[in-house]
């Protein structure tokens, strides 16, 4: 693997767009080199980038995102990173967990109102399209 990456290298292998990439650049939470007007990704860039999407796949906002790699930066023994982290998710999971919650009340709510239906009609409607 190579130590430097073009912002087409980058968006080939991790599933994005060269957008998305230019985007988390104008943030500040990767900032590669130039070489005249081309960018150039290190290893640390490609790492920082993994860890982005990875955060937005789980939900993770930006500002997120941001403050976990400046406490990487920061704190070179990462324990203020950790115990950060530890917190963000902890508030994910409890967060998932409430919205589950509401899924699963909304179901049954649904499904009860879907058993009330078809008793109301007095007829088979499994098919929902009434052939």
């Amino acid at each position: 693997m190579s130590s430097v990456f073009s912002i087409s290298d980058l968006a080939r292998e991790l599933g994005v767009t060269p957008r998305t990439i230019r985007y988390y650049e104008e943030q500040g939470l990767i900032l590669p080199e130039r070489a005249g007007s081309q960018r150039i990704y290190s290893m640390r860039d490609r790492a920082r980038l993994i860890l982005i999407l990875r955060g937005k796949r789980l939900g993770f906002s930006l500002q997120d995102i941001g403050e976990y790699l400046a406490l990487y930066d920061a704190d070179p023994a990462h324990q203020t990173q950790v115990l950060t982290l530890v917190g963000k998710v902890r508030a994910r999971i409890a967060d998932l967990e409430d919205q589950l919650e509401t899924v699963r009340i909304t179901l049954a709510e649904l499904r009860e109102i879907e058993t009330m239906a078809v008793a109301a009609l007095g007829c088979d409607v499994s098919d929902p399209d009434g052939a």
